[in-house]
């Protein structure tokens, strides 16, 4: 096998890194853990599996931290791609994911856990803020496994849990995601860890929980105010007021500030200005520096397509 075929490309480097920088910034990660999964193909048109390589610095990736396994034999260049390999392969193979993530997601993490005797099957966690709850298709479920990592028992059952849900949970280990692009992935690891956070939150103010969480499941619609807007893959670097460039500038350190303050989960929340008739729109708010959002011109009046967050913002 050729030195070339193995070569990572300059838009995936800049993927892979921009990712996992911001994975760090979230707080859903920790330097050297985790792994990120792409489907790619090479210039010949070969599919493979794009994985970081095992003990990677995911804040600090080179483009040797990229290993490229068959999506379905094991072969040449394996051995230092993560011990999860067969586990993302395995996601890969769900029809319509091409990328998946896993991270070590505290606030998710801790209120899955229990004290019940092992082995044991855990509750699914059930979100109560709405972005949680809508996003996450009301539920995560939780597994325990004797080895939780890299296990031939999680290469079984965590591709059978993303075949039904966005998000599942290795209890004390983690968080794996599926999405249509790396990006989606990550989106919904922070908005699974945001509603773990939510949870915590809520409990520490001796909230009744569990009362919020049967509730929302009864009848989400009325138990929240809105579903938010569906997350959409298309368009991230489009901008239709390119001309006006301070404009530009203020909706990028804007979208920075509010995902580093983690005010909002990424590529959630929105932004608008308004102008005579017309109106500049980020409905991605939470931006890291190096991952856009598409900013839209629009008019300010209403149309029926408008979702009920955009109709709210006009």
């Amino acid at each position: 096998m050729t030195r070339e075929k193995w070569k990572a490309s300059d838009e995936l480097v800049r993927l892979f890194q921009s990712v996992g920088r911001a994975s760090l910034l979230y707080d859903i990660q920790d330097s050297h853990c985790g792994n990120m999964v792409v489907r790619w193909k090479d210039e010949k048109g070969q599919e493979r599996m794009a994985i970081t390589a095992t003990g990677s610095q995911k804040g600090d990736l080179e483009p040797e931290h990229i290993c490229f396994p068959s999506l379905t034999e094991t072969d040449f260049g394996y051995y230092k791609a993560s011990s999860e390999t067969d586990i993302h392969a395995r996601i890969l193979a769900l029809e319509g994911v091409n990328a998946s993530m896993h991270c070590h997601t505290k606030d998710l993490t801790i209120p899955t856990l229990d004290d019940d005797e092992k082995p044991s099957e855990p509750a699914p966690f059930i979100p109560i803020d709405p972005i949680g709850f809508y996003h996450l298709g009301g539920l995560v479920p939780v597994d325990w496994f004797e080895i939780p990592s890299g296990s031939p028992e999680m290469a079984k059952k965590i591709p059978e849990r993303l075949s039904q849900h966005p998000v599942t949970v290795v209890q004390t280990h983690g968080a794996f995601s599926r999405g249509r692009t790396l990006k989606e992935a990550f989106f919904l690891l922070c908005v699974a860890n945001n509603a773990g956070y939510v949870n915590r939150l809520a409990r520490k103010l001796d909230i009744d929980v569990k009362n919020l969480q049967e509730k929302a499941n009864a009848n989400p619609d009325s138990f929240f105010s809105y579903p938010p807007t569906e997350y959409m893959i298309e368009d991230d670097e489009s901008c239709d007021f390119l001309e006006e460039e301070e404009i530009v500038r203020e909706f990028r350190k804007t979208g920075a500030r509010v995902f580093e303050s983690r005010l909002s989960p990424f590529h959630t929340g929105s932004i608008s200005i308004r102008g005579v008739d017309r109106m500049f729109y980020a409905p991605k708010a939470s931006m890291p520096r190096e991952i856009g959002g598409s900013l839209l011109e629009i008019p300010v009046s209403l149309e029926k397509s408008d979702s009920v967050e955009l109709e709210l913002h006009k």
